[in-house]
């Protein structure tokens, strides 16, 4: 690819991945060709004509590759923005859905003291993306992350600190739960909740590039829930609220759990497609 200017390639890149078939081609092509090149799209609107240096194409034929590979356009970059904040990537944590960003929306409508020293937990925190946007939304709040992977929570750590929030944040290796006081203001959670039969038929994007362990949430897909319904009580204060991510075939379920587990409704948030996406819980 080498002299083609930045503007013939990315036009003979974005025709690579339409013919790969890919729906986000011309927007990826964009990404990838910004930071193989290492620049901002103003540069690349003005200069459009500049020629690519050996090592710039290098770096495009590199990530080429690896986009018509089916590895997710995050990954290669290395980050994602998730509530207009930037959070980095590693191989132990989930890339950061739009979808989740329904957990964080809830979960500031039902606290909404701005100013308020409010206690947080994340379950299976991951990349932190969920804590971090929370505690930047509510600045006199204390937060604590947890995750079964030594490798998410490091990730998580450098996020926080990355955000501004590192100072009100502690993260830490557990099973759910169960290293966890009690007495939080709010618990989150974006669980595994792919059913283990699925798994295998899920996009490649997802199936061979994000960590099973944050995927495969059991034979039903429920077993996450299932650990931190059992737990809910002792972890919250009194008027606590339980904020859960659920899969959109999952509604059902987890009201008729939620109320087996003592548990009553407190909102329920459906993502921008309109999928069930999230259900928010209290103490009976």
């Amino acid at each position: 690819m080498t002299g083609v200017s930045r503007e013939q390639a990315l036009r003979g890149l974005r025709a690579r991945l339409q013919a790969q078939g890919l729906p986000t081609a011309a927007l990826d092509a964009r990404l990838l060709l910004l930071a193989a090149l290492d620049i901002d799209a103003t540069e690349l609107a003005v200069r459009a004509g500049v020629v690519l240096s050996e090592a710039e194409a290098n770096r495009l034929a590199a990530f080429t590759k690896r986009r018509l590979a089916s590895e997710p356009v995050a990954r290669i970059l290395g980050e994602r923005e998730f509530w207009g904040l930037p959070f980095g990537l590693g191989a132990d944590t989930l890339v950061p859905r739009p979808d989740s960003e329904t957990v964080v929306e809830t979960a500031l409508a039902l606290l909404p003291e701005t100013q308020a020293a409010y206690r947080i937990a994340d379950i299976g925190t991951g990349s932190g993306c969920l804590l971090v946007a929370l505690l930047h939304e509510r600045p006199a709040a204390l937060g604590i992350g947890i995750d079964r992977s030594e490798g998410a929570v490091h990730r998580a750590r450098q996020n926080a600190a990355r955000n501004g929030v590192g100072s009100r944040s502690l993260f830490v290796v557990g099973e759910w739960g169960a290293a966890l006081p009690g007495g939080f203001d709010l618990v989150v959670s974006n669980p595994p909740y792919i059913a283990t039969a699925v798994v295998a038929g899920l996009a490649p994007e997802v199936r061979d590039y994000d960590p099973a362990l944050a995927l495969d949430g059991g034979i039903d897909g429920l077993d996450a829930y299932r650990a931190i319904l059992a737990d809910g009580h002792r972890l919250l204060g009194p008027d606590g609220v339980l904020v859960l991510e659920i899969g959109f075939d999952q509604e059902a379920a987890l009201r008729a759990m939620a109320a087996a587990s003592g548990f009553t409704l407190a909102r329920f948030a459906s993502d921008l497609a309109g999928q069930p996406r999230c259900i928010a819980l209290k103490r009976t």
